[in-house]
């Protein structure tokens, strides 16, 4: 083996154990039966068993939830759309009004959006502000994935189709969105994961009285880092990854059936 390729191997083992160590370290220490961090006493499930009874940390997740399925479902359909648009448009006033959210720092958009609620809308701070504002940083996500499918795409399909008849909701449907379809599971996914870990924006949307798991780790963290935020994490890792394998499991056997018709 040459001198390079170790070298690259070393930078790697690096590079993955300095992503990774630290989340494994998280794992390990849920499982610490001590309030403290500082140093491994023995094995527990307890924290386990805290985190479950919390009635604050119930509702927070189940708050996080609903937040990241109702706006990840608008923003999957929203940049959905906006990506077609960007495709057959080619706008590039279309393109930068999609995208802004993206490149906007979160907490230029996180102060935007509060005030634009209170002040344009007055909208009572909460659940609703939060959906609205997370589907609006999420929607550039899902257009990206989408747009940068259809690119790869021949656009004389379509035409074809038009050319035999096909209505343009008959093209979208037999046409389109199957050939999009993987890349609008990715943005889903993108756009749920984005939601459920947002801290910033959902800040300075949320309100008084609403809580969810970031705003919960947040207040809980003040005082110290307990093995039950440690549970916690592990248990919101454990759901992202699932999230991720099964999308990337089902992704490929879309690609497959494709190429099959």
């Amino acid at each position: 083996m040459r001198k390079t390729s170790i070298g690259l191997w070393l930078g790697s083992l690096f590079a993955y154990a300095f992503l990774y160590l630290p989340l494994a370290i998280v794992v390990i220490y849920s499982f610490n039966d001590s309030r403290l961090n500082a140093e491994w006493v023995g094995f527990t499930l307890s924290w386990y068993q805290k985190l479950f009874s919390n009635h604050d940390m119930r509702l927070a997740a189940m708050n996080s939830l609903i937040i990241a399925i109702t706006s990840g479902t608008l923003a999957t359909i929203l940049g959905t759309a906006a990506g077609i648009g960007m495709h057959k448009l080619k706008a590039r006033w279309l393109s930068l009004l999609v995208l802004a959210p993206v490149a906007m720092p979160e907490i230029l958009l996180g102060v935007s959006l509060l005030l634009f609620f209170l002040q344009v809308l007055n909208l009572t701070l909460g659940m609703v502000s939060i959906i609205l504002a997370h589907t609006t940083f999420s929607i550039g996500f899902v257009a990206i994935v989408v747009n940068a499918r259809l690119a790869g795409v021949d656009d004389n399909i379509f035409e074809a189709a038009k050319d035999l008849g096909a209505s343009p909701w008959r093209t979208f449907k037999e046409i389109t969105f199957p050939l999009i379809k993987p890349a609008v599971i990715a943005g889903a996914v993108m756009a749920f994961t984005l939601s459920l870990d947002d801290f910033v924006i959902t800040f300075f949307t949320a309100g008084v009285g609403v809580s969810t798991l970031p705003l919960q780790i947040y207040s809980m963290i003040k005082v110290a880092v307990t093995p039950e935020i440690n549970a916690l994490s592990s248990l919101l890792m454990l759901l992202t990854l699932s999230v991720i394998l099964i999308t990337s499991r089902l992704t490929p056997d879309l690609l497959a059936a494709q190429k099959e018709k």
